[in-house]
């Protein structure tokens, strides 16, 4: 597998994800199970089945969680030259689709949320960005065809509204 490219702030949100799993959501099916234990048989134990479930579940996303924490590169804000777009840095761009500005801040694929303007670095959008400077022109070759974009600024700290 291949190293997970991370900002601080998501390196930090994956080990407070793995410890509430760990300590909390744990307990709570260790709970369920045994509250279903004493319906009797399993056979035909519908809760005994979902806590089983549910276990298994949350067992899977703990070791993933554990899988990303252990190979991820925290990318470092410090090495940002105030001009080329990178991991972690903010940018605002010109949409000339949509005549309007948009503003993204450019992050690993496991904390992309691109309805709050977080995009992956393995995005189109994202790939295409990587390395570009303010006042460049980027073509995205995405799934909805080509979008065009203009660099209007970028920065290591969110833009104002």
């Amino acid at each position: 597998m291949e190293d997970l490219v991370v900002t601080q702030k998501g390196f930090d949100e994956l080990k407070e994800k793995l410890e509430f799993l760990k300590t909390v959501k744990r307990q709570e099916v260790i709970d369920k199970i045994n509250v279903a234990r004493e319906f009797g048989d399993f056979s035909e134990n519908a809760e005994y089945d979902a806590a089983k479930e549910e276990q298994t579940r949350i067992e899977l996303e703990i070791n993933d969680l554990e899988y990303k924490i252990n190979n991820a590169v925290i990318v470092d804000s410090k090495s940002f030259d105030g001009k080329s777009i990178c991991v972690g840095c903010y940018v605002k761009l010109y949409d000339e689709e949509f005549e309007e500005e948009v503003i993204y801040q450019i992050v690993g694929s496991s904390e992309s949320d691109p309805v709050n303007g977080m995009i992956s670095n393995v995005s189109p959008v994202g790939k295409a960005l990587i390395g570009k400077l303010k006042g460049d022109e980027v073509k995205v070759d995405a799934p909805n065809g080509v979008m065009t974009f203009k660099v209007l600024d970028v920065s290591k700290k969110p833009f104002s509204k």
